[in-house]
């Protein structure tokens, strides 16, 4: 459950300050005991606009629906830009907030197939004030279906007028109509309608509220609520967003009409999102079960590697695989392409230099030679670039040979150098490719890093630029971090890309394999 005001801060410390939006006229409305009558004060006059004549009336109305629109144009734009489910859902709270006139809300995403992902969001909210709302009992005082934009079971909704069901006009203990022969069953995500929002005026005097929802309402300082759900007949349920008032009050119709609006453009929003993320999601479970699902142990030598996928799956991979003779076997590779064809090309990839490597791994330029004779034969359209390294742990020896691929890094207390290997084309590129292979004695104590080009071009630099990042980056390793390759590549993704690897931003795969030697 995320949220984004600070963990322990009161609700006033945290409370946003919402921005003035065309169309809206005051962030939050004047409570109503600011505007009724008082004894012996008679009533205020009626306005203007009554005796004005119908053409000023058509011009003002026009006005202010071309207000309502600007104002939706501007807050819908701005939901668009957002790339992932908790900036939509922080842009929405915050939009939602300034339409209806509230300063405080949360959403919840829980989509209805039960396939999530799930998360919470909150809006001049601390933490553990979105833990509090959720120790209201389920149903009992309908607070949680509030979420979810639906009323109890057997019972209405709160804020339903004179007991009725929400939207039949029938009672509320009446037999249920009879189910569309298109309506969707439990289970299903889309449902067979939307539900209507709800509104709570006044928490202390909204009939059927368990005792538990007024103490919660008194403990954070609320007195009223209005919760939309986030439901349309094409995207389904996907969750619900609640906004709460510091004084009894409720939006207008104007108001409701615009977050209602507003709230189909964003569930569609959401459920375009949603899609997204679930393939990435697929993507990058997929491209991990295609990697080692653990690193062997070698006496000698001490492994450490870090995977990110991008958005769109990359064709990045790494191996480490022990071979005869107490030998270790480390490769590094990219596969041109993105997406699930690229995916599959990298697995065929891998397990074919893995076989390879077992016949004849002493030699890495036998090894990629092979390799590109199999790539060149059965996928003509694809290149790859790779490095597959030879090393003898207990000899501190390696040999290496790469194939359009970065050099390595080699990184110690005494020197922080690339390896200085020959110049390659990429598999696939060429009717015969053929490099020498380089030999490397790694110092006792020192790190070999090998990575894949992504880990550069998530920079945003230029080639030569990029490298020189990289090689300060490692040689800023402190150390006591040096011992343990987990910290050295942890250290080098800090330094270089210190904002991390968001798999929601677009970019290629970064791939890092470090091995300490003994």
């Amino acid at each position: 459950m995320a949220s984004n005001a600070p963990v322990g801060k009161s609700a006033d410390m945290s409370a946003p300050h919402i921005p003035k939006v065309a169309g809206i006229d005051s962030p939050v409305p004047v409570p109503p005991h600011t505007t009724a009558s008082r004894a012996g004060v008679p009533p205020a006059a009626p306005p203007a606009d009554a005796a004005l004549p119908p053409g000023i009336l058509i011009q003002d109305r026009l006005a202010s629906w071309v207000s309502d629109l600007t104002t939706l144009h501007e807050l819908t734009e701005r939901l668009i830009r957002t790339s992932s489910l908790d900036t939509a859902l922080r842009e929405m709270l915050d939009a939602g907030a300034a339409l209806v006139g509230a300063r405080r809300g949360m959403a919840v995403l829980d989509p209805a197939d039960g396939l999530g992902p799930t998360s919470t969001i909150g809006l001049g909210l601390a933490h553990s004030d979105l833990g509090v709302i959720e120790t209201v009992p389920y149903g009992a005082g309908s607070y949680e279906r509030l979420l979810d934009g639906l009323p109890g079971p057997g019972r209405p909704g709160p804020g339903s007028p004179g007991g009725e069901r929400p939207g039949t006009g029938l009672p509320a203990s009446a037999p249920p109509a009879p189910e569309p022969l298109d309506a969707v069953r439990p289970g299903s995500a889309r449902p067979a309608c939307v539900p209507d929002p709800i509104a709570i005026r006044d928490v202390r005097t909204e009939e059927g509220l368990d005792p538990r929802h007024r103490e919660v309402a008194a403990r954070l300082g609320y007195a009223a609520s209005y919760a939309l759900p986030l439901a349309t007949e094409e995207a389904g349920r996907l969750g619900a967003a609640v906004w709460f008032y510091d004084e009894p009050a409720e939006p207008d119709e104007r108001r409701r009409h615009l977050i209602g609006l507003y709230g189909r453009f964003a569930t569609e929003h959401l459920a375009r999102l949603l899609q997204v993320e679930r393939a990435r999601a697929r993507l990058a479970a997929v491209a991990e079960e295609l990697l080692p699902s653990r690193l062997p142990r070698v006496p000698g030598v001490r492994l450490a590697a870090r995977h990110h996928t991008g958005p769109r799956g990359g064709g990045d991979w790494y191996d480490a695989l022990p071979l005869p003779e107490g030998a270790l076997g480390l490769a590094v590779g990219s596969v041109t392409g993105t997406g699930p064809g690229a995916l599959a090309a990298m697995g065929r990839l891998r397990a074919s230099l893995r076989a390879y490597a077992v016949m004849e791994g002493e030699d890495p330029v036998a090894v990629l030679s092979d390799l590109e004779l199999l790539l060149r034969l059965t996928e003509p359209a694809r290149s790859a670039t790779a490095l597959f390294a030879y090393a003898e742990p207990d000899r501190r020896r390696m040999v290496l040979s790469g194939a359009g691929h970065a050099p390595p890094l080699v990184i110690g207390d005494r020197r922080t150098a690339f390896v200085e290997t020959s110049l390659s084309a990429p598999l696939g590129m060429l009717s015969c490719w053929e490099a020498p292979s380089v030999e490397l004695s790694p110092a006792p104590g020192e790190t070999v890093l090998l990575y894949t080009d992504g880990l550069l071009r998530r920079t945003g630099d230029t080639t030569d630029r990029a490298f020189a990042r990289l090689h300060a980056a490692a040689a800023s390793v402190p150390a006591a971090d040096r011992a343990d390759p987990d910290a050295v590549v942890d250290h080098v993704l800090r330094t270089l890309l210190p904002g991390g690897v968001d798999p929601s931003v677009e970019g290629e795969d970064v791939v890092l394999l470090a091995a300490r030697f003994a």
